[in-house]
């Protein structure tokens, strides 16, 4: 996991995207110009949460190092630390995989 100096607020994850299979299943490999980004990350870190009607901060449920899917549009992309990632909303998350 890589080290990021950037601590997002509130309910917003940073995910570094999955590479892409370079190969379909038959065999074909796909150019990088065809290939569609990759809907499937890794958490790098997490916002405290949310606060709710009451005030208080309510825990995101995802944490670092999860893998997750996330939609197409899902995210702000940034660059830290000469990494592409993405930052996001937790609800913009559709679920931890595995």
């Amino acid at each position: 996991m890589a080290n990021v100096n950037f601590r997002p607020l509130h309910d917003r994850v940073v995910v570094r995207r999955v590479d892409s299979e370079e190969k379909t299943a038959g065999g074909i490999i796909i150019p990088d110009t065809a290939k569609e980004k990759p809907q499937e990350g890794e958490v790098v870190a997490v916002g405290p949460g949310a606060r709710d009607e009451n005030g208080k901060i309510q825990a995101l449920d995802v944490k670092a190092g999860d893998r997750v899917l996330f939609g197409k549009w899902s995210g702000t992309e940034v660059k830290l630390n000469g990494q592409d990632l993405l930052i996001m909303k937790e609800s913009d998350i559709m679920g931890i995989v595995g």
